[in-house]
């Protein structure tokens, strides 16, 4: 199949990553098209490609589908072979669980430290909301990251990567850029992240991005 995913800036975008990153691992053939966010042309481009004038959108000749977890349920459904779900029943279950969770959850963190790739080292003072967020975050994590990658059968949260590391990719994203500090074996899971060959195809076009959305340039170095 081939299809085109409709994404934001991809220095600040994080619900364009997840959807790429389902679409890149699945290993289909895809276009990307950028609208770029919050510019006086954004709202007239992206009704082009999304009838919801939001990103990511995933588009097929005159189909489209909103919204990056209904883009990677449908991109695992048209890529069986690249089990982006666990293959055990309550792994899957639990899989589906977190990404949900992310998908509907953590606002304080997403507001006050948003995706920035390119301002690793800025310094942000969280809230206690934020704080809270950083702590669930960290439970769920562990409780995946506690047995060895040899054991789980690779480095991601279930073994092999799964729709579940797109999800939370962009808040290892978050975790670097400003420092927060993690459990050895989540920081390790954010590095692993960060440094994934896939991912750094994303990670280099968004810092050769050059512009700069002002709101999404929080915190202090």
């Amino acid at each position: 199949m081939d299809f085109t995913i409709i994404i934001g800036n991809r220095n600040y975008s994080s619900w364009s990553l997840r959807a790429w990153l389902v679409a890149r691992f699945s290993g289909l053939t895809f276009d990307t098209h950028k609208v770029l966010l919050d510019t006086p042309e954004f709202k007239t481009e992206i009704v082009k490609f999304s009838p919801s004038s939001l990103v990511p959108a995933l588009r097929e000749g005159g189909w489209v589908i909103n919204d990056s977890l209904a883009i990677a349920e449908y991109v695992n459904d048209c890529a069986p072979q690249a089990k982006l779900w666990p293959n055990d029943t309550r792994k899957r279950a639990e899989a589906r669980s977190m990404s949900c969770e992310m998908h509907s959850g953590f606002i304080h963190l997403r507001s006050e430290m948003p995706m920035n790739i390119r301002a690793t080292g800025r310094a942000v003072v969280p809230s206690d909301g934020t704080k809270k967020d950083i702590r669930r975050v960290i439970e769920l994590w562990s409780q995946c990251l506690q047995t060895s990658a040899e054991e789980r059968g690779g480095p991601w949260l279930f073994g092999r990567f799964s729709i579940c590391d797109a999800m939370f990719v962009p808040v290892a994203f978050r975790f670097r850029t400003y420092s927060v500090e993690l459990p050895a074996e989540c920081q390790a899971y954010v590095e692993h992240c960060y440094s994934d060959p896939l991912i750094q195809e994303w990670v280099e076009l968004a810092l050769a991005e050059s512009e700069v959305l002002v709101t999404e340039e929080i915190g202090s170095r």
